[in-house]
Formats: structure tokens, C-alpha cells, sequence
């Protein structure tokens, strides 16, 4: 009788592809969260190059931080639709700006110029002198300024606005003059609201610096705010006075966003 042969089985010799999927697998996980990783962190630092640039309106700042990040979001890139696809495919939708941004003056030092020269007035709480981030602010009290309810400069403070206007003069910035009052309405034969004495009142501190020092009209905007922008409590006599003030803000360049461009008319 012949004896049946024994077929030897195969080994199989494709197990290792299960090893290495799920090595490759493993792989692509972790480079996708390095990936996410690496744009949370460009995303903050682009956060802290903004605050800089707010803070200090120094270019050098940003363009150091820009180079590190490869380049970071400028006045000229807002607004444009920017993609970025396999193969490097980049697509720009350039935006169309009616004017260049104007060069405007480094504030750093126009601050500590005005604290130098109004050391006196700041000590004895006639005015303040503080930047935030739409620029450089010269909060003028009222007690000081204007007679209550009143919208007449008092010709007492024209010395202290004449120091102001020369450092203002000497910058390119726009300024924005704005009255802001405290809670407690008013309804008299000339102001029905605080609304309109605080539009009055940046309107008069506009006429003292262009008539008597010589700030032009067209570097000036006004602004009246009534009590909706208190910088203390009403609840108090001290943080009503407080309230009661014309802020004279010399614009940065994010400030000056704010303020209508003129156009030219149409034929």
C-alpha cells in the first residue's frame, strides 16, 4: 500500500506587515500631534506679537517675532483669503486700500515728555497722563477746565493746554478730543442731556487748540460719550468729578482705525 506524502505547511510570511501598520499608524498619530502642537503655540506667540505691537508700537518687536514665526498677519495681509493646499497651491486675494497707512509717531517718549512737563498739574490731580491701546490719553478734569455745566474753557488753563499743544504739534498723529460726564443728568436752556455738554465740551477744547495754539482742525475729531464711559463709580462725589473730564487721545495706528478716512468726491 503506498504511504500518502506529508504536504509541509507553508509559513506565512507577511505577519510582520500587522507589526508595521500598526507601527506606521502610531507614527502618523504622533506627528499629527506634534503638528497640532506646533500651530497652538505659533497661534499664542502671534497673540503676544499683537499685545506687543499695542503696547509699545515697536516694529522691531514684531519683525523679530514675525521671522521666528515665518510672518504673521500685517495691515497689508488683513482681509485677504490665503490657502495653502498639497503641492505648495497659493492663492491671494489682494485687497484694495484707498490710501497707504500714514508713518505715525513713536508715543513712548511723547509719554514721559508730558508726565515731565506736567509734573506739577498731575501731582495736584488737575489732569492725568496715561497710554492705552489706541495711544496716548491726556485726561483733563473738569474742576480744573471747565466751570459746571459749562462749556467754556476756563483762560486760566491755557498755559497748561499750551505745553499740550506743542508736544501734539510736534507729532503726525490724529488726535480725538472726547467729553465724557458723570451719571447725573442735566437739562438746562442750552443742554437738554449730558450728551450735549459732552459733545460741547470736545468741541470747545478742539476751538482753544486750533484758534489760540495752532493745532489744525483737520488732525482733530470729536467724540461725546455722556456718562457711558465712566473711568470710576458714580456712586461716590470723588468718582462722579473723576468722570467728569475731556480726554485729549493721541491716536496710534490701531486708534486711527477707528476714524472715518476722507474720500475724495466723485465727479
Amino acid at each position: 500500500m503506498a504511504r500518502k506524502k506529508l504536504h509541509r505547511t507553508h509559513e506565512n510570511h507577511e505577519r510582520w506587515l500587522v507589526s508595521y501598520a500598526d507601527f506606521i499608524t502610531l507614527l502618523f498619530a504622533f506627528f499629527v500631534v506634534m503638528f497640532a502642537s506646533s500651530h497652538a503655540d505659533k497661534g499664542r506667540a502671534e497673540v503676544v506679537s499683537e499685545s506687543i505691537r499695542r503696547a509699545l508700537q515697536e516694529d522691531q518687536f514684531v519683525s523679530a517675532i514675525s521671522g521666528i514665526l515665518g510672518g504673521t498677519i500685517g495691515k497689508k495681509d488683513r482681509g485677504n483669503y490665503q490657502m495653502k493646499g498639497p503641492g505648495g497651491m497659493h492663492k491671494v486675494v489682494p485687497v484694495t486700500d484707498a490710501a497707504p497707512p500714514v508713518r505715525l509717531g513713536e508715543l513712548v517718549p511723547s509719554l514721559d515728555l508730558l508726565k515731565e512737563e506736567l509734573k506739577a498739574e498731575i501731582d495736584s490731580g488737575m489732569l492725568q497722563v496715561h497710554m492705552e491701546a489706541r495711544g496716548l490719553v491726556v485726561s483733563l478734569r473738569e474742576a480744573a477746565f471747565f466751570a459746571p455745566g459749562d462749556d467754556s474753557v476756563n483762560s486760566g488753563v491755557f498755559p497748561v493746554l499750551e505745553r499740550v499743544a506743542g508736544i501734539v504739534s510736534a507729532l503726525p498723529n490724529r488726535i480725538r478730543l472726547e467729553g465724557h460726564t458723570d451719571s447725573v443728568p442735566i437739562h438746562t436752556a442750552r443742554f437738554r442731556s449730558n450728551w450735549e455738554l459732552s459733545s460741547a465740551r470736545g468741541v470747545a477744547m478742539l476751538r482753544a487748540l486750533q484758534e489760540r495754539f495752532g493745532v489744525p482742525a483737520s488732525r482733530m475729531s470729536v467724540g461725546g460719550y455722556a456718562e457711558t464711559v465712566p473711568v470710576e463709580s458714580n456712586d461716590t462725589p470723588d468718582g462722579r468729578a473723576r468722570n467728569r473730564r475731556v480726554d485729549i487721545v493721541i491716536l496710534n495706528e490701531y486708534g486711527v482705525q477707528g476714524e472715518p478716512s476722507p474720500t475724495e468726491p466723485s465727479p
